[in-house]
């Protein structure tokens, strides 16, 4: 039996959409799977059981990468597709059943409307795969015993990214004596090319408690650091989302993108947003033409500090 997976290329999305596909192996656990994903999604899909290939689609002019990749399914007989891009290409390569994802439903949260394209029921949570070399490599950087507080800095887009300076000052809250995760380390993960962007973060962890996840690609080794942490604060992304999956609590930061649509659920997971609705956020953002940078200002550290005190008293 082979099953294909056609999911997002942000690592957002490709997490929330992991559920489903656990939910898929989990009744066909013979099955054969290929997953079809962006660059940067695709070491998340590493470890996926039965695994036959991770496809990387990485857009090309003209749209031409959508014939290359027809070329590489189509001499296959596919059992189930499913299509998280919302394409027409699964209605051209044999199949026995298809599934898309048209987005017909925005009023649901999106983990909600991926369960409604394939008729699961209850909603898959999101969740990852690893292998042993990614739990030892996690081991190595935060030992057994340590705690950690997990930060998630960077977003996809300037607009939804807390300041950095505001981290920092949160960090130190965080962990002080007497603080709910008093002496804590702190691991960041970004990419080196975002590390500038979060130099006041860097600067204020002092070294011997700074786990810091910016050498390493692959993301599977982060949401195994992830599991080993205390809790997770971070703007709404992808890392965010991983933190859900991993089961830790996890705060998500929101300002111009809705936490009744993509936020974190469950008793383990919690959202704090901006003054500003979303939609006053956006408009905002569209008076300006994008020129603004950062609309989470309004979100203070004492707001930020108090979430993560009444999340981690639900544990």
């Amino acid at each position: 039996m082979r099953i294909l997976f056609l999911t997002a290329t942000r690592i957002g999305d490709a997490v929330l959409s992991a559920g489903i596909l656990r939910w898929l192996v989990e009744r066909h656990p013979s099955a054969a799977v290929t997953v079809v994903c962006g660059p940067v999604a695709e070491t998340l899909f590493g470890a996926v059981p039965g695994l036959e290939e991770v496809i990387v689609l990485r857009k090309r002019r003209l749209d031409l990468h959508w014939p290359e990749l027809w070329v590489r399914l189509v001499r296959r007989r596919w059992d189930i597709v499913v299509d998280f891009r919302g394409g027409v290409l699964i209605w051209t390569i044999p199949r026995r059943k298809g599934y898309v994802d048209w987005g017909r439903h925005p009023e649901l949260h999106r983990l909600d409307e991926m369960a409604a394209v394939v008729g699961a029921v209850p909603t898959p949570m999101p969740s990852l795969w690893t292998r042993p070399e990614h739990e030892a490599e996690a081991r190595r950087r935060i030992p057994d015993g340590v705690r950690v507080l997990a930060l998630g800095p960077i977003a996809n887009w300037l607009a939804k990214t807390w300041p950095a300076e505001r981290f920092a000052e949160l960090a130190s809250r965080l962990t002080a004596p007497g603080a709910p995760l008093a002496g804590a380390h702190v691991s960041v993960a970004v990419t080196p090319e975002e590390r500038p962007r979060i130099a006041a973060i860097l600067d204020s962890i002092p070294r011997e408690r700074l786990v810091d996840l910016t050498d390493t690609s692959d993301l599977l080794v982060v949401y195994a650091c992830q599991k080993r942490s205390a809790l997770f604060v971070g703007n709404d992304s992808g890392l965010m989302h991983m933190a859900w999956a991993a089961g830790i609590p996890t705060l998500g930061l929101f300002g111009p993108s809705d936490e009744r649509r993509f936020g974190p659920l469950g008793p383990r997971a919690a959202a704090v947003r901006t003054r500003e609705t979303v939609q006053e956020l956006i408009g905002i953002l569209a008076a300006d033409r994008g020129t603004v940078g950062t609309v989470m200002t309004s979100l203070t550290v004492d707001d930020v500090e108090s979430a993560a005190y009444r999340l981690l008293a639900t544990r």
